[in-house]
């Protein structure tokens, strides 16, 4: 084991089987194959190699065929990524195509393409995995869109919200960052091939139209001058994917705090067998909630190396180039696990209405002093409203009494404000605002139906 997510034992806390496949060293030989041959065939049609021999090549572009041990072999001895490829793809070509294999390209042009290709792949599996983030989150959004809870701001009960309305400022964040991949994309899949110094002189006057068959074969977009330096698309890559983890992580911060003993309001998903403590048989532990955002340090700092290779010298180097073989994969790798887990949670996440009815009552009546400040400051002025609630709010705080009590003793509230007209201003369910229309814009429909639990 290598790292973690390498481990057989605890990978797949860190990432998925299907990530690490491909990002995994026949995935990756296969992509730089799939590039060589693209190239060959693209050259064949424009009459820079003979047709006979790009075919070879094409049939012969199968990791399968290749030597690894060879190819390992040579890497060493040659401290070069692609000629060991080259030598070995030729040894099991026609003797005459595989001098062809590569004609005009540089080992950046192979290698850059390749990685694009890997991680459309990738991405393309992020992406199906978020819209099922969307969907998940969008549902208890909208099942739980008028279940009221307290809403807390600095750590304190602040006002009612609703439960449905917390979850629908996920919902619309996740709607961005798959907005975000969808502008990014053009720019991060495009094919790379210019040689040497990206100038495409190994090929002339046919350089353009090369790029275009090339890229059309391949289904990546041209770009329009060499980004064997540019590295802002990587990094436009790295910094989406830590975003999007970001998030998950709040999301499941969050439900870590909702589902503290002295709150109880939601629960992680789980099953007989599930232990929480080695020594402490009732502890029922958000620990997968706890893996998603333990992931997202790792994740976080991929983002360093990504900015720091965008500072790239002259045409050509490795210096910042060679982190991306790392950080590239690691980025996928361990945004792939942290949306396998994320949504393994919101698919049996577990809420409490009751605690959550509950919970509104911790306070004795303080979540609702705006709502009886402001009804108070109708008939007294606002600023001397709040003067008033914010005295009876402390001592209620204070001496533990019902707020409620304190402003049915106190003249400066009762000859305004009747008791009846007290316990509407103290009612949580009637001060949500519009947290349920909230849900069913951001949602884009609406849903009758609640649960208890879910």
């Amino acid at each position: 084991m290598a790292t973690m997510i390498d481990s057989p034992l605890f990978g797949d806390l860190f990432s998925t089987e299907e990530m690490r496949k491909i990002f995994s060293d026949e995935t990756t030989i296969q992509k730089w194959l799939d590039v060589e041959a693209a190239l060959a065939r693209a050259e064949a049609k424009l009459g820079i190699i003979p047709k006979s021999y790009a075919e070879e090549i094409t049939r012969k572009a199968r990791v399968e065929l290749i030597d690894m041990a060879e190819m390992k072999r040579q890497l060493f001895h040659t401290h070069h990524p692609i000629m060991p490829l080259i030598r070995c793809f030729q040894k099991v070509c026609d003797p005459l195509a595989g001098e062809y294999i590569h004609w005009g390209a540089t080992t950046q042009d192979i290698m850059d393409t390749g990685a694009v290709l890997q991680l459309r792949e990738a991405n393309a599996a992020v992406v199906r995995d978020l819209i099922e983030t969307h969907r998940l989150l969008a549902d208890i959004a909208q099942r739980y869109k008028n279940t009221v809870e307290a809403g807390r701001t600095h750590g304190q009960h602040a006002l009612p919200i609703t439960f449905g309305y917390k979850v629908g400022v996920w919902v619309a964040e996740i709607k961005r960052h798959l907005e975000r991949i969808e502008e990014m994309s053009p720019r991060v899949f495009q094919g790379q091939f210019a040689g040497a110094v990206g100038t495409l002189a190994s090929i002339g006057d046919p350089g353009f139209k090369l790029q275009e068959l090339m890229f059309a074969d391949l289904k990546l977009t041209i770009p329009e001058i060499a980004w064997h330096t540019a590295r802002d698309t990587m990094a436009e890559l790295v910094c989406v994917y830590a975003m999007i983890g970001s998030t998950l992580a709040k999301i499941a911060n969050e439900i870590v705090g909702l589902q503290r003993t002295e709150v109880a309001e939601v629960e992680e998903p789980f099953h007989m067998g599930k232990v929480g403590s080695s020594t402490m048989p009732h502890k029922r532990n958000p620990m997968m909630c706890e893996g998603v955002i333990a992931v997202s340090k790792l994740l976080q700092k991929q983002v360093a190396p990504a900015l720091a290779d965008m500072i790239a010298e002259n045409e050509r180097d490795q210096r910042g180039w060679m982190a991306e073989w790392a950080f590239l994969p690691d980025t996928c790798c361990l945004l792939g696990g942290m949306l396998f887990w994320t949504n393994k949670v919101l698919s049996g996440l577990v809420v409490y209405p009751e605690n959550m009815t509950r919970n509104l009552d911790a306070l004795h009546g303080l979540l609702l002093s705006e709502n009886v400040m402001l009804a108070l400051g109708e008939k007294i002025g606002r600023q001397a409203a709040h003067e008033v609630v914010y005295e009876l709010c402390m001592k209620a705080f204070e001496k533990r009494i019902p707020l409620k009590k304190l402003l049915l003793r106190d003249e400066r509230v009762n000859q305004h404000l009747t008791e009846k007209q007290l316990d509407g201003l103290l009612d949580p369910a009637k001060y949500t605002g519009l947290a349920a229309q909230f849900v069913d814009r951001v949602t884009g429909k609406k849903q009758g139906s609640q649960k208890k639990k879910g």
